[in-house]
């Protein structure tokens, strides 16, 4: 059946605009980390791409490693913009970064021109994409000069095989010296993209100052610490969850006595706002405005219509996020 999206997709996502950009994000956006891989069914993915358009979502952010196998996150969104979405590219912000493992040899991952430039050509091949909206440092290189990273940036611009540029994990620091090279360059760095959620605040000391002086935007990742904030673990370990996976990046030994009673006092909190975990963990991510968008992940359709409301409530109380830092400070 042909693809057409909801006429109403627009009516109630809110959208955010990046740092000092003319660029809006939607509060919700949807990375294909995971579920979205090769060896991931197909028409899973599709139906969840589908739905989050339909719900308003039109960022959608990739890497050239997601899979796996990696690069196949990427084909398989290449194949959904040449069916079902290629009457809607104008209508997406789409993107993907370089930095970690991609192939063999000395030339397939960190920060070199060499590897930032051959990644994005690859990524777009893949996708079938003239260009992307956001082109990403994935991780900073401690043995690439910034300069040269940075200037890679600044070219795929140049070049027209992106619109803006993003570093993702970047400390304070290096976040104001990246943001300095890319001035000098005359390519404004758009975005920051870090971790942050109620379990993991590191972008609280310093880098949403940095952010915030020099007009740059941020999406958090993980926001809810792959599930953590969520239902999932308050009873426990569940076996087909990510922290039974042996090759999950959340451990076992990641989800101590004290964060499940952390998480199960805020779940407390989450039903007396009318809310699940995940939407309060959301909300709260994206409280003050700080935040440009919250990056989710999904495996199933449920998931991400569960997510996009979260925008029913977004406010808190001052007493509200009082007792949320005095559970998180235990």
């Amino acid at each position: 059946m042909v693809y057409i999206a909801d006429d109403k997709r627009y009516d109630t996502m809110k959208y955010n605009r990046t740092g000092n950009s003319g660029l809006l994000l939607p509060a919700i956006s949807l990375g294909l980390w995971h579920n979205f891989g090769g060896v991931d069914t197909y028409e899973n993915g599709r139906a969840m791409l589908r739905r989050a358009f339909d719900l308003g979502i039109t960022h959608f952010d990739l890497a050239n490693n997601y899979g796996p196998p990696a690069g196949s996150a990427e084909t398989m969104f290449g194949q959904m913009l040449a069916t079902d979405f290629k009457p809607y590219r104008d209508e997406m912000v789409i993107s993907t970064k370089a930095g970690y493992w991609m192939w063999n040899g000395p030339y397939g991952e960190w920060g070199s021109k060499k590897y930032m430039i051959s990644s994005l050509d690859q990524s777009l091949k893949r996708m079938g994409l003239d260009y992307v909206d956001i082109f990403y440092s994935h991780r900073p290189d401690p043995n690439t000069p910034l300069e040269e990273t940075m200037g890679a940036l600044h070219q795929v611009v140049q070049q027209g095989k992106a619109l803006y540029v993003g570093i993702s994990s970047y400390s304070p620091e290096q976040t104001e010296e990246a943001v300095r090279i890319l001035n000098d360059l005359g390519t404004p760095l758009l975005i920051h993209q870090p971790s942050y959620s109620m379990l993991n605040r590191w972008i609280e000391d310093g880098l949403q100052d940095v952010l915030d002086e020099s007009g740059v935007g941020s999406i958090a990742f993980c926001p809810l610490q792959q599930g953590l904030l969520t239902n999932k673990y308050l009873g426990g370990i569940p076996e087909d969850s990510r922290a039974a996976n042996p090759t999950s990046f959340l451990k076992k030994d990641h989800i101590t006595e004290d964060v499940i009673q952390k998480v199960r006092q805020l779940n407390d909190i989450a039903a007396e706002r009318g809310q699940s975990l995940a939407q309060m963990s959301l909300a709260w991510v994206l409280r003050g405005g700080r935040v440009t968008s919250a990056l989710i992940g999904a495996s199933r359709v449920s998931q991400i219509e569960d997510n996009v409301a979260t925008l029913n409530n977004l406010e808190f109380s001052e007493e509200e996020l009082a007792k949320i830092d005095d559970i998180l400070k235990g």
